[in-house]
């Protein structure tokens, strides 16, 4: 069970390919609330599932969501 005092934090890009600079704002906002944020996710139109080895950040397919 998920503790009361965390924040999720989900960014959405139109692109087919994820770069690193595109998790930025997430990596930013991870600075900055700590470890209050957990599992943060890019979710995108391409076809790779992966988490990114620098920030720990989630890219998730946006199909995988449902139809």
């Amino acid at each position: 069970m998920p503790r009361a005092d965390t924040i999720p934090a989900v960014e959405v890009k139109l692109t087919r390919a994820v770069e690193s600079t595109h998790m930025r704002h997430l990596r930013w906002l991870k600075r900055i609330i700590g470890d209050e944020l957990v599992d943060p996710v890019v979710i995108n139109t391409g076809n790779a599932v992966y988490r990114e080895p620098r920030g720990g950040v989630a890219v998730v397919l946006l199909g995988l969501l449902g139809p």
